[in-house]
């Protein structure tokens, strides 16, 4: 694997996590199994049928709970604590057997991709969730899990288009989350 394969995967990883933690486990694992993907050994658990049935389990628990207006900000809310740092370890440890420092480096950005990702969804649903029709709540859900899929393919087809798509996405991420900051502040200031 060379080293923008390796950085797209590393990305890749935790940026998928923020999304949908417990499927990029689950494909990551399935994949690799098949030998579609070529995970370092530092990552190779998650081809192990154990992980791989916990994983699936979870992320077929979360496609449900995904899919309930309201309940989905609990289930993203508890997330928060699951989701970051279980990017920032995939994001290190898809650096495969490197030098410690880079593994740190690629945890800390890792995890700030993940946060990043899961805060502009957790709180882009918060305010879909304030519409009284579940329909824009399944769209969400659904595009969340399209754009998970869309990403691994991505990453593992062309991963310097995968990494510019990821850099947009990081741009117009931000752009999200300083308009729900406001929008967050100006409900406050009703309340």
């Amino acid at each position: 694997m060379d080293f923008v394969q390796t950085i797209a995967l590393s990305a890749g990883l935790a940026w998928a996590s923020g999304l949908r933690l417990y499927l990029v486990v689950f494909l990551a694992g399935v994949l690799s199994y098949f030998g579609y993907l070529q995970l370092p050994a530092t990552l190779a658990v998650l081809q192990h049928p154990l992980v791989m049935a916990a994983a699936g389990t979870m992320a077929l628990a979360e496609l449900v709970a995904d899919k309930i207006p309201a309940f989905d900000s609990l289930w993203d809310s508890i997330q928060t604590f699951i989701r970051i740092p279980a990017g920032a370890l995939l994001a290190a440890f898809a650096m495969g057997e490197v030098d410690p420092a880079w593994a740190v480096a690629a945890g800390l950005v890792g995890g700030t991709i993940t946060a990043g990702t899961h805060f502009a969804k957790a709180g882009s649903r918060l305010a879909i969730n304030a519409s009284p029709e579940p329909f824009s709540n399944w769209l969400a859900s659904f595009s969340e899990e399209g754009m998970v899929l869309g990403g691994l393919w991505a990453m593992l087809a062309s991963p310097v288009v995968f990494l510019s798509l990821l850099a947009l996405f990081l741009i117009v991420a931000g752009i999200v989350l300083i308009k729900l900051w406001g929008f967050v502040g100006r409900l406050l200031r009703r309340v």
